[in-house]
């Protein structure tokens, strides 16, 4: 039962939530999936180079989180909203993601991997703009343990739709310039980055307004910091979430960066990664409400635990495409995305649950800035190094990267290499997952009664 105090929210609010999934996933999804692609088969640079390119982006992502929650907190105290964060980031992540795939031919390898940084670091920033304010919302919208997890729910039934749309479509709006791959990426970030705007645009209008709320103290970068790790330090719970998250994160953020590998290398077929990215994504859209209703009846965390070892089988299952491949990697793929459903609705509604846990262990203080800044943070940093333990298999089994139009063999040990990072890997990192979700013990009874 919730407690007396808490709210229900309307339809428009639900939706209105939802619909910045449009920004957030689109701009989890395509980077992830493509950029790697892009540098090592475009624009000739190394794999090393190229994760080590996506890499940076997100540590400078990953060090400007904490700050950006500090200052949110700052701004939701002095203006009543976080909504002025939203819109510059939601007007800003556009223009920066379509530089990121407007590099001139013709540049050559290392200028053209500075471009690339530059760009992507700059759309980083703005997406960090948007998503800390974005993920504190939930706390602020609602202290209703079960309205939260109806509003994450909602929101991954979107992220869903928008993984679809942005992992399908994009690399088939890039297909209609087979002969010409670099204006097939431009076209496809023009069209993505109309979408990114609307989306995040429309979410920054449900932002709160209400009176000023007491907010950690401090101007200075450090202050954010120490704030952040004082979080870290005091909320076991946040902890064991972030860990598990971040763990899951690199998971998925490895086979979402192997995707395009597999479906070239292992599949014969570079259009292969649209029904490959369908299997993974679209099962979500039917698993999302079940997980809710999962998580009702048995609790988020137990839910959160079946729908882990649900995804651990499917890996596990893939590991068979080392020595057969072939297109019955669909059905196990499939089997991942139900999974995946799960792993994204029950963390992001646990997550306002910590924060409202927090808020009345200190006694009211507002800290969802914070506790967002540094989830977004460790967000980031799961699906930024899935990018980045790719490009290091890559790297170590001799995979031989090419310019656009140049046709290359790939040696027997780097195929072997892109089926592990899609399917070994991610497994021993999903039971590791299992092993931090054991530290999370806060349940219903101990969130009813607080105070958003």
């Amino acid at each position: 039962m919730d407690s007396p105090g808490s709210s229900a929210l309307t339809r428009g609010q639900v939706a209105r939530y939802a619909i910045g999934s449009l920004g957030t996933g689109g701009f989890a999804t395509l980077p992830g999936l493509v950029l790697v692609y892009y540098l090592t088969d475009s624009l000739g640079v190394t794999a090393l180079a190229a994760g080590a390119i996506v890499t940076a982006a997100k540590i400078w992502d990953v060090l400007i989180d904490p700050v950006i929650g500090g200052l949110s907190d700052r701004s939701y105290a002095h203006a009543g909203s976080r909504r002025r964060f939203m819109v510059l980031g939601g007007i800003g992540l556009p223009v920066a993601f379509v530089a990121t795939f407007a590099v001139p031919g013709g540049l050559g390898p290392v200028p053209s991997a500075l471009w690339v940084l530059v760009a992507f670091m700059l759309a980083a920033t703005c997406f960090s703009l948007f998503q800390v304010p974005y993920i504190a919302l939930p706390a602020e919208l609602t202290d209703s343990y079960r309205e939260r997890t109806r509003l994450l729910s909602w929101r991954v039934v979107v992220l869903t739709l928008a993984i679809l749309l942005f992992g399908a479509g994009g690399p088939e709006l890039r297909g209609l310039f087979p002969d010409d791959p670099l204006r097939g990426y431009l076209v496809m970030a023009l069209v993505a980055g109309i979408v990114l705007a609307a989306g995040m645009l429309v979410a920054a209008s449900v932002a709160p307004q209400r009176p000023p709320l007491p907010v950690v103290a401090g101007l200075s970068i450090g202050a954010h910091y120490r704030a952040g790790i004082r979080v870290l330090r005091e909320s076991g719970p946040f902890r064991a979430l972030l860990a598990t998250f971040m763990i899951q994160g690199l998971a998925t953020g490895l086979m979402l960066a192997a995707a395009q590998f597999v479906a070239r290398w292992i599949l014969h077929d570079e259009g292969a990664v649209t029904p490959l990215f369908a299997a993974l994504i679209a099962p979500a859209l039917l698993m999302a409400p079940v997980w809710k209703a999962v998580a009702d009846r048995v609790g988020k965390e137990r839910a959160l635990r079946l729908a882990s070892l649900v995804f651990l089988v499917a890996t596990l299952v893939l590991v068979g495409m080392a020595w057969l491949p072939g297109w019955w990697i669909l059905a196990p793929v499939a089997l991942a995305g139900a999974a995946y459903a799960g792993m994204q609705t029950l963390p992001m509604a646990m997550l306002p649950d910590v924060i409202a846990h927090d808020r009345s262990a200190q006694r009211g203080e507002n800290r969802s800035g914070v506790f967002s800044g540094v989830w977004t943070a460790g967000e980031t940093t799961g699906m930024a190094l899935g990018a980045t333990v790719l490009s290091v298999v890559l790297a170590a089994t001799g995979y031989v990267e090419s310019t656009a139009g140049v046709s290359v063999d790939q040696p027997g040990a780097a195929v072997a290499g892109i089926a592990v990072a899609f399917s070994a890997l991610p497994a021993a990192l999903m039971v590791l997952s299992l092993v931090t979700l054991s530290g999370y013990r806060l349940r219903e009874r101990d969130i009813v009664g607080t105070s958003a």
